[in-house]
């Protein structure tokens, strides 16, 4: 079953930075969907500030609020799978396991959301 995290290549095909570099090594075509879906979610965010403008019925803002939020959830989901199939599992290959207690405060921030 192909999902939209399929877009990453495999590991022979990426090379994660060495620490002091950290850089992100997306393909041209997650990061244009990346891309798209951040600017989805600016035009939702002034929408939301729009609404408020209006003095829109407080609960068809916060309906909006949670779309966004949603939506930001979205992409973080496809950049921590990209993370975790590539850079975490080529740190783990080179023996360093600290990138475990990384995913797992990365995680942590994401989950108190």
């Amino acid at each position: 079953m192909a999902s939209e995290f399929d877009e990453y290549p495999s590991m022979e095909d990426t090379h994660c930075s060495i620490q002091s570099e950290r850089k992100s090594h997306h393909s041209d075509k997650v990061k244009q969907n990346l891309i798209t879906r951040l600017n989805r979610i600016e035009g939702q965010i002034r929408g939301i500030k729009g609404l408020i403008e209006k003095d829109t019925y407080c609960d068809d803002v916060i309906t909006q609020i949670s779309a966004t939020q949603s939506a930001l959830n979205s992409v973080a989901k496809i950049l921590l799978e990209g993370h975790m199939k590539n850079c975490v599992v080529e740190r783990i290959q080179e023996g360093d396991m600290e990138v475990l207690d990384e995913v797992l405060v990365t995680i942590h921030k994401l989950m108190k959301k």
